[in-house]
């Protein structure tokens, strides 16, 4: 018989080993690496953070700090496995307060790299010491003095040298350098009053001085953002969301300008990211990504970010209300976007204005031109313009000129002129009635003549019995048939012509990945939408001057005003300085 049988299939991993297998969950690349230092120096109190880099932090990375620094006595400690000055017990992982607490960080990066970490908690630099590891006398650690300012430096070099194979996967250098930046840039940004260095071999990259939250967003961001953007602040009992987001006609193509953090901390997460996106729903046109740097505050016990090694993702204790709170911050903050408010806050790109108007117009600059005769309409019109020319300080969409082309109205105001896609905001206005009409009277239910049978699997089954309640004040009843089948009883009066079936798979699978939905409100929306269009002002349709200026007033008084249901803008402002630019006036 075969000895081999008898003998043990189970063996205990060496230290050397281990550390490796630790560092591949931890560090797979320079910018999570960064990422670890950063949050260490973040967690000891830092003001300032230096980083050096070469080679796009394959052959250096040098982080250094001012903050508390780490006892002589602790250093050795410092790069030992599960070590760590954050967290003392289980409970301490219930209510995690700080970026960093697993100790595994240190222990990880100095097994794949040549490493150093001189540290001091003094204020006179002699009293620094440095540890480093011989990597040729089995890790072996060693301890000097070592110069230093109170604070922190970390010397990372030649990554992965011991490990060739996980070497092959870094990329260039110009890449990896990217990544790094990356991950600058969201620490950067939920730590405003902590400066920023960034060296590249040998040269300044980056530099992020300490200021306020929007200061960083600006430096971050762009300048372009912090013109276009509107700031977010809701308070709930044990959550509190704050942060900018960019106008719905400020998007980008790719969603590479989304920030979310939680207590600090960036996070990717799909429930977070749909909630904000809801948001936007029905203001962003189709295709494009919203711009936003969102902080969501929660007390620690109701979130666990002890979920994966790299504590990018966390897990919400009750994800349902987190959704709904995210989703309602972002849409209340847009619902405020009105003309008013827009011009108020002094919005340049789409809109120019200056908070407040003058009671007066300078009749001097009024412009005499009134259009073909055919569209000048009457007398009693023509009066109407010049008497609402006279008084343009009163309404911030001023007082309409004219039609162009059957399609646009041209108005003037204070401070410059206002076209506006006719349809496109008779749209919006029509949506936004429909939309207020139809919630007051409550969502009406009608019943299937035939209730429709529908396959569903276990998981969707049992939702239904937890939902109902839910499902019935929008208009939908559903009851479980059987292990994997539901019966559909009654829907929205106003979806009777949906397709029952894909409604329901439609809601389940939403509200079984994001814990919320909003599929019915969605179908609902789209068949508002579609009748708000139909019902809305066509193009080539002749409108009197009245009749434009209704128009001009309900668009200052309608919420998302701004864009069509479809998310293309309805109105545009050019300021006389701008006209003056353009035709090059005053030089």
């Amino acid at each position: 018989m075969n000895k081999e049988i008898f003998e043990t299939k189970i063996r205990q991993l060496s230290r050397e080993t281990y550390n490796l297998i630790s560092a591949g969950e931890i560090v797979d690349r320079p910018c999570s690496v960064l990422k670890e230092l950063i949050e260490n120096s973040l967690d000891a109190g830092a003001s300032r953070i230096d980083i050096e880099v070469e080679s796009g932090g394959k052959h250096l990375l040098r982080v250094r700090d001012n903050g508390e620094g780490i006892n002589r006595e602790d250093l050795r400690l410092a790069l030992a496995s599960h070590a760590t000055s954050k967290i003392r017990n289980h409970d301490d992982l219930l209510s995690v307060r700080t970026l960093g607490f697993r100790g595994e960080a240190l222990a990880s990066i100095s097994a794949v790299s040549r490493f150093a970490l001189t540290s001091n908690v003094h204020e006179e630099p002699t009293e620094g010491f440095s540890v480093k590891i011989n990597q040729v006398a089995k890790n072996e650690l060693f301890i000097e003095p070592s110069p230093h300012y109170r604070g922190t430096t970390v010397e990372v070099r030649d990554l992965f040298f011991n490990t060739p194979a996980r070497k092959k996967f870094l990329r260039t250098d110009r890449t990896e350098f990217q990544k790094l930046e990356e991950v600058i840039r969201r620490l950067a940004l939920a730590s405003p009053f902590v400066s920023f260095s960034l060296f590249h071999n040998g040269k300044i990259v980056r530099d992020f001085p300490k200021g306020n939250s929007i200061d960083r967003i600006a430096i971050v961001f762009g300048g372009s953002f912090q013109s276009n953007c509107i700031e977010i602040e809701e308070d709930r009992s044990e959550m509190r969301t704050r942060g900018w987001i960019g106008l719905p006609t400020f998007t980008r193509g790719q969603p590479d300008q989304q920030f979310i953090f939680i207590n600090g901390r960036f996070v990717r997460d799909k429930m977070l990211n749909h909630a904000i996106r809801q948001g936007y729903s029905d203001v962003i046109y189709q295709g494009r990504n919203p711009v936003f740097a969102i902080f969501l505050d929660i007390d620690p016990e109701l979130v666990d970010v002890n979920v994966h090694p790299s504590k990018n993702e966390v897990r919400f204790r009750n994800s349902r209300d987190t959704h709904s709170f995210l989703k309602y911050s972002v849409s209340k903050a847009i619902e405020g976007i009105s003309v008013r408010e827009t011009l108020s806050r002094g919005f340049p790109g789409r809109i120019t204005s200056p908070s407040s108007f003058p009671t007066q117009f300078d009749f001097g600059r009024v412009n005499s031109w009134q259009g073909p005769r055919e569209d000048r309409g009457t007398a009693h019109q023509e009066n109407e313009l010049v008497k609402g020319v006279g008084v343009l300080g009163s309404e911030p969409l001023g007082y309409a000129i004219g039609q162009i082309h059957g399609i646009y109205i041209l108005s003037q105001t204070a401070k410059g002129i206002v076209i506006v896609d006719t349809h496109a905001a008779h749209e919006r206005i029509t949506y936004e009635r429909m939309k207020k009409s139809f919630v007051e009277d409550r969502v009406k239910s009608q019943p299937l003549l035939v209730p429709h049978s529908i396959p569903v699997t276990e998981a969707e089954a049992n939702l239904v019995e937890d939902i109902s309640p839910e499902l019935q004040k929008l208009g939908l009843s559903i009851r479980r048939n059987g292990p994997g089948s539901v019966s559909v009883e009654a829907i929205p009066a106003m979806l009777s012509k949906t397709n029952v079936e894909q409604l329901v798979k439609d809601l389940f699978s939403e509200i079984i990945e994001f814990e919320s939905s909003k599929i019915i409100e969605e179908y609902q929306d789209e068949v508002l939408s579609s009748m708000a269009c139909h019902f809305s002002i066509r193009a080539n349709r002749s409108l009197t001057i009245s009749e434009m200026n209704a128009l001009l007033r309900d668009i200052e008084e309608t919420e998302r005003s701004g864009q069509c249901n479809h998310g293309r803008p309805t109105w545009h402002h050019i300021t006389l300085d701008e006209l003056d630019t353009m035709f090059l006036r005053g030089r």
